[in-house]
């Protein structure tokens, strides 16, 4: 993942202006449904799409449930995320902060280009775009201000991901590229020498 220079200080003071906003303290847990309902973005489940048969339903939640997370769309002149209500609560909140992240950082929507008999479906998919909502989503879901406080409070990487609602790869993901953990060692280690 490379980031323009000044990209992840932005992500977390972007997570830190959008608790402020919601009167939110700087280590509070930020869901996705709140964020959601703040940016007026509806969160839908594919059986709550309005005109979806009974056939993509099924493909999406029976047939391959596993091949998919989560999608914006638009649809006169607002945004919706559609997300696999199979998935877990932690890939949930993640899945849908990554595509709230899109709309906060303004990314073109992907391209749908389907066949003329409907058969095959591409799409459009720039990997900057879909690195930086991966980014600045996590740093929403668990701000490095949030690690360095649970840390210092002795909470496991289990009960992190249990009050933040995330899954415990995120935690152990977080904690390692924030520094968090190394910057906890060597406060450790100063005191130790002292």
């Amino acid at each position: 993942m490379n980031f323009e220079r000044g990209f992840k200080t932005w992500a977390e003071r972007t997570s830190a202006s959008l608790r402020q906003e919601l009167k939110l303290l700087p280590h509070e847990p930020l869901s996705p449904t709140v964020l959601a309902g703040y940016l007026d973005v509806a969160l839908w489940t594919p059986v709550e799409v309005p005109g979806i048969t009974r056939e993509v339903v099924d493909q999406l939640l029976n047939q391959d449930p596993w091949g998919w997370s989560a999608v914006s769309v638009y649809r006169a002149d607002r945004a919706f995320v559609i997300y696999n209500p199979r998935k877990s609560a932690g890939r949930r909140a993640s899945d849908i902060m990554h595509e709230l992240a899109h709309l906060i950082l303004s990314h073109q929507p992907a391209t749908v280009v389907m066949s003329q008999d409907g058969s095959f479906v591409m799409r459009s998919y720039d990997q900057a775009q879909e690195d930086e909502a991966n980014w600045l989503a996590w740093c929403i879901l668990l701000p490095r201000d949030a690690l360095l406080r649970c840390r210092k409070l002795d909470l496991s990487i289990a009960e992190i991901a249990e009050q933040y609602d995330v899954t415990e790869t995120l935690v152990n993901f977080r904690l390692r590229m924030t520094g968090v953990e190394s910057q906890l060692r060597a406060a450790s280690a100063r005191r130790r020498f002292r």
